[in-house]
């Protein structure tokens, strides 16, 4: 056994050793240690302001907490694995280091307040540096779409050719599901960016603190208002396990594709041999393992977001000890999801689409075939009266395996009479694509626009991202020196 817990006043003796072991939570919130101490530091400081610590008294605690806080981020400060957490530990270095001076810390405040204070600080600094690293991502895709804009490829439906469409249009499209992504994990900062310390065990606390002075110092956006759901809500970390279950689907989706791709049966794409791996048997092999890791992984972040929804739904108001749990959930998928993320931007800023291959893939299909219809269309025919005449006209070219360019204009004047050589300028696969050029479309004309919008919106976002980050910098260094 270690020194005493902080709530060993009731108790005869000291916890069980198994109890200890089953109750300690240092395996995960050593991760919190800094935020706990500059938390600690704001604290102290209004409690001086408002008379309840003496300038002394203030004055020895935060420049012993600033000593603790040089050994964090030194990663030299001694734990002691007989305090049951990262928050007893910095108040036992203070102790030893200030005297029975350090066991004022924790007037005012409960470690109920203190820990969601933590954990939201915590949060703030990730969910920044989740949008960041999307970013990061979005901007290799739309570097290889500008790059991509003439590289025509089957368009997907249920797995089945479709349409043509750009490869760089693809990606773009990968690149606005993510835009979402990075929205709302900055969105979510906003909601995580309140502050709960000062709200005690749960129902406040008789000194006269000044709330408002303390959530300043730590850069949230305002206190939170009431005691009781200031120490329950775990909203915000339901809510980032979300944003993290989200993007580790959208990268899920993109890995999917990159594996198939780069199967020969596509062949669409080489994989960098950096991002891949061989086989300890077949020498010829070339696997697709860090994509394949990006998907399994997605089902970890998603089991992260069921089990804090789970460890929430019954839950009476206010604090209970399954609220621990939280750290370990929340961390882990943040920090997977993360991981992938930038493994992505690896993959696709190294990988090369095989453009010749593409395109051949564009002749099988039939893909031109709503082109057909919608050059009939233009003549006057119904759309459902020209689905049916090219319908009959692909069924004609299966059987014959030939495709629809190929035709003689008599044969295609038997589908209908309204068909005439100006038929041949609609049907290339190039021209199916060029066409397309309505907000959104696949020509590159309207890809073009897509990628020049998407670049705005990241500059926009990184503004955003750097205006939070260095306002929280700014609170870390006037509490630090």
């Amino acid at each position: 056994m270690g020194q005493k817990a902080l709530w060993s006043g009731r108790y005869d003796g000291g916890m069980d050793d198994s109890t200890l072991e089953f109750t300690s939570s240092l395996d995960t919130d050593l991760a919190l240690g800094f935020y706990d101490i500059m938390g600690s530091i704001a604290h102290v400081t209004m409690l001086r302001d408002c008379g309840v610590l003496s300038g002394g008294d203030a004055g020895e605690m935060i420049e012993g907490l600033r000593a603790i806080l040089k050994d964090v981020k030194e990663e030299r400060l001694e734990i002691d694995c007989g305090l049951e957490d990262i928050h007893t530990n910095i108040e036992h270095a203070l102790t030893m280091l200030k005297g029975p001076v350090g066991g004022k810390l924790h007037t005012g405040r409960s470690r109920n307040d203190q820990v969601a204070t933590d954990l939201r600080m915590y949060l703030r600094d990730a969910v920044l540096e989740a949008a960041k690293d999307i970013d990061i991502l979005i901007k290799t895709l739309t570097d290889l779409a500008s790059n991509s804009l003439t590289v025509i490829m089957p368009g997907f439906t249920h797995m089945q050719h479709a349409q043509p469409v750009t490869a760089a249009q693809h990606m773009m499209a990968h690149a606005f599901r993510l835009g979402r992504d990075a929205e709302r994990f900055l969105e979510s900062f906003e909601r995580i960016n309140v502050c709960p310390l000062g709200a005690g065990a749960l129902a406040g606390t008789t000194y006269p603190i000044d709330r408002k002075q303390t959530s300043d110092l730590l850069g949230f956006g305002r206190p939170t208002e009431n005691s009781m759901d200031s120490v329950s809500d775990r909203d915000f970390v339901i809510e980032t396990a979300f944003c993290a279950s989200m993007l580790a689907v959208h990268l899920s989706s993109m890995a999917e594709e990159l594996i198939l791709w780069s199967s020969p049966e596509f062949g669409f794409i080489e994989m960098d041999d950096r991002y891949t791996t061989g086989s300890s048997m077949m020498p010829q092999k070339k696997n697709p393992d860090v994509a394949e890791l990006i998907r399994g992984r997605t089902g970890g972040i998603i089991g992260d977001l069921v089990a804090a929804l789970v460890l929430m739904k019954g839950l009476p108001l206010t604090y209970n000890r399954d609220l621990q749990e939280d750290k370990k959930i929340i961390m882990g998928s943040v920090h997977t999801a993360i991981q992938c993320t930038l493994m992505m931007s690896k993959i696709i800023s190294t990988m090369r689409f095989d453009a010749d291959r593409m395109s051949d893939l564009t002749k099988k299909g039939y893909i031109n075939a709503t082109d057909m219809a919608d050059y009939l269309v233009a003549k006057g025919m119904p759309f459902r009266e020209a689905y049916g005449a090219v319908g009959s006209a692909v069924r004609f070219c299966i059987r014959e395996k030939r495709g629809l360019e190929e035709l003689t204009l008599s044969e295609m004047k038997e589908f209908s009479g309204l068909i005439d050589d100006d038929v041949f300028d609609v049907l290339p696969i190039e021209k199916c694509v060029e066409r397309r050029c309505s907000l959104g479309g696949t020509s590159p004309r309207s890809v073009e626009a897509q990628i020049s919008g998407t670049l705005s919106s990241l500059t926009d976002r990184e503004g955003r991202i750097s205006r939070k980050i260095s306002a929280i910098n700014d609170c870390w260094n006037k509490l630090a020196d």
